[in-house]
């Protein structure tokens, strides 16, 4: 079992599990392609933290990248960033961008 985390991503959690709820339970080697072509920067995020959590495997494990499933996927909501814009007659509004802690677990498919 190998484990890779990300913390403070600045897309809400929400938004990463769109993404994420397509690849839960994949193998690892059909995820990655998936991730690659989707047109959504959660993807681009949640495939270099796959990457990471795969080489982890590989390296820490000596796990076969083609035998690697997710076995755990989870976006967890981070700190909010507090912004200002203008508004009218010289007054600010206020409004808060999101972040996000990714957590992938992956594990070697037992044969």
């Amino acid at each position: 079992m190998a484990i890779a985390r990300t913390k403070n991503v600045g897309i809400s959690d929400y938004k990463l599990r769109l993404v994420m709820d397509q690849i839960r339970g994949k193998m690892v080697k059909e995820a990655l392609p998936m991730l690659r072509y989707m047109a959504s920067p959660a993807a681009a995020e949640i495939l270099k933290i796959l990457r990471s959590a795969a080489a982890n495997a590989e390296n820490n494990d000596l796990q076969s990248i083609d035998d690697l499933k997710i076995t755990r996927i989870t976006a967890d909501k981070g700190t909010w960033i507090r912004r200002y814009r203008p508004k009218a007659r010289g007054r600010v509004g206020a409004f808060d961008r999101p972040t996000s802690h990714i957590t992938i677990e992956v594990d070697e498919v037992r044969n």
